[in-house]
């Protein structure tokens, strides 16, 4: 059963997911990495502004809260964050229905200005007193490396609950899996119309692996247009048999879904 070709590529898999969480890595520095999502559709203000943006930096998880219009274009988005918020970005993470947890362990001012709000004295000694110079320095790097630690912490406690219901699986370079199509991005992006179409198609050859999980994949020229890196999810290991006929279908592409890289 398990050499069988048609079962390979109809079959349907009940086992745990295929890929463990890929925790993004932690920032080195306040402001330097951020995440960003935008909230559309509210009424338009006097001054035209219909959506908001926010953008919250991933080490302190403080945020700021921007009006912006849905017509902005990213030349103007990257002038407007220069203008407001300043800093030089390292990385920046897209977010959609993304909720923020406590994991450093402290309120997001404290994690940003090195102490809490409202105090301009320095809170972590009996009494009171100012801060001056090299003081305030020490003092931020301390929370820095404070709040990594306590990220690190956080991140590896849901690592280990998100991989206990996960499995991992890894290929290697030359060896054929078959393409998992989903039954609407299969319509979508690979034209197969079919509602009986098979969930995996292929075979097609493991070029290059790209990370920790995702793979290079060599398309014939039907599929020439389709982005050829695809995550481990969505394969299947091909098990062989000498008797097995691979013959592979043509696909109608829609020149409207793909983009240049």
């Amino acid at each position: 059963m398990a050499q069988c070709l048609t079962c390979q590529q109809v079959k349907v898999e009940h086992q745990r997911p295929i890929r463990l969480l890929q925790p993004l890595p932690i920032p080195e520095w306040k402001w330097e990495n951020i995440a960003m999502d935008f909230v559309s559709g509210f009424p338009k203000t006097n001054k035209g502004f219909d959506s908001v943006w926010i953008v919250v930096d991933r080490l302190t998880k403080s945020a700021h809260f921007l009006a912006i219009k849905t017509s902005l274009s990213l030349e103007q988005l990257v002038e407007l964050y220069n203008l407001k918020l300043q800093g030089v970005l390292v990385a920046i993470v897209s977010d959609r229905d993304t909720r923020y947890q406590a994991s450093i362990q402290m309120v997001p001012y404290e994690a940003l200005y090195g102490r809490r709000c409202r105090s301009p004295i320095c809170w972590d000694d009996v009494g009171k007193r100012k801060l001056l110079g090299p003081k305030i320095v020490q003092i931020t790097v301390e929370k820095v490396h404070q709040i990594r630690d306590r990220l690190q912490a956080a991140q590896s406690q849901q690592k280990s609950y998100a991989d206990n219901r996960r499995r991992n699986l890894e290929f290697q370079v030359g060896e054929h899996v078959f393409l998992k199509v989903a039954p609407t991005k299969g319509i979508v992006r690979f034209g197969v119309k079919s509602k009986l179409s098979p969930r995996f198609i292929g075979l097609f050859k493991i070029l290059e692996r790209i990370g920790e999980m995702a793979y290079r994949l060599a398309l014939p020229p039907t599929l020439s247009q389709v982005h050829n890196v695809f995550h481990v999810s969505m394969r299947r290991k091909y098990v062989s048999n000498p008797d097995h006929v691979i013959q592979f279908s043509g696909f109608e592409l829609n020149s409207d879904l793909f983009y240049e890289e």
